[in-house]
């Protein structure tokens, strides 16, 4: 059995899932197992990947259900006791598995960390701004803000996961920040300071350029998770009053479009939702409808 399973999902990347699982094929740390899952490609992705066979365990899925389903396939599949991530369109360089494993050895208890990652937006390097700097430890205050963990440079142990859940396929977007919220509001997530991660953006295609008004499923992921049970006092008090600014600015911003009865829902749910939480025996939240 491998030490770690990495899992990467592609749609319709057909060069770049090659040059992803080469850099998993670099890595310095050898005890590994790679798990692709094919998300409904329509390209000639599954073709590209043949030359691959012997390295890899594909799984392909016959239509296209979305980036948490194909990391939860993979999830399924995994046999090792830790779990990498890596978007298909990322890739690691050469001494990420080894610096995370040997964390890991040094620190018994700790159940996920994630490195540093070098941004390139349109064939350029960035420098992300001090918003986007990622937390050492407890992650979970500055995270109800922005996602500041990457799912390409974390590493976890498969027992977290089985602990708190998976990737919720509900969420078509942010599905990243709400699995950091419900692993951070319980344990800390160690960050290594080396950048071992390059990440790229800026393409028309993915997912942040296609979809719009992504705080709507932030402020989904916070109100399950306001309900959920999981909060402390304090963890519970910052969720709301960050779901209440959320809601302030995406339901303004409807009422400004002329999406009256949209924004002035968005405009309620925190006080609705504060007032439920002092009734005894509310019910759990519904899933998220795709739509």
């Amino acid at each position: 059995m491998a030490s770690v399973s990495v899992i990467i999902p592609t749609f319709n990347r057909a060069q770049q899932v090659k040059r992803a699982i080469s850099s998993v094929l670099y890595q310095e740390f050898r005890d590994y197992e790679i798990i692709v899952v094919d998300d409904g490609s329509r390209d000639d992705t599954l073709e590209g990947l043949k030359q691959f066979e012997r390295y890899i365990r594909l799984i392909i899925h016959s239509e296209n259900r979305g980036v948490s389903s194909g990391r939860n396939s993979g999830i399924r599949a995994a046999t090792a006791p830790y779990v990498a991530f890596l978007d298909s369109d990322d890739y690691w360089l050469p001494g990420k598995l080894r610096a995370q494993m040997e964390f890991f050895k040094r620190n018994p208890g700790a159940l996920a960390c994630q490195t540093e990652e070098i941004w390139i937006r349109a064939g350029r390097r960035v420098n992300p701004g001090k918003k986007h700097l990622k937390p050492n430890g407890d992650i979970f205050f500055p995270s109800l803000r922005r996602c500041l963990v990457s799912p390409s440079s974390i590493m976890l142990k498969r027992e977290i996961l089985d602990e708190v859940g998976p990737f919720d396929e509900a969420l078509p977007a942010c599905e990243d920040y709400d699995l950091w919220l419900r692993i951070g509001c319980k344990h800390p997530i160690y960050l290594i300071k080396e950048y071992l991660v390059v990440k790229e953006g800026g393409a028309t295609d993915q997912l942040s350029a296609r979809i719009r008004g992504m705080d709507r499923y932030r402020i989904a992921s916070l109100t399950r998770l306001v309900r959920s049970g999981m909060l402390n006092e304090r963890q519970l008090e910052a969720a709301l009053d960050e779901l209440s600014r959320k809601c302030r600015i995406y339901g303004g911003g409807c009422l400004k479009r002329g999406r009256r009865a949209e924004g002035e829902a968005y405009l309620r749910l925190p006080d609705s939702l504060r007032s439920s939480l002092r009734v005894p025996g509310t019910p759990p939240l519904p899933p998220l409808k795709n739509s």
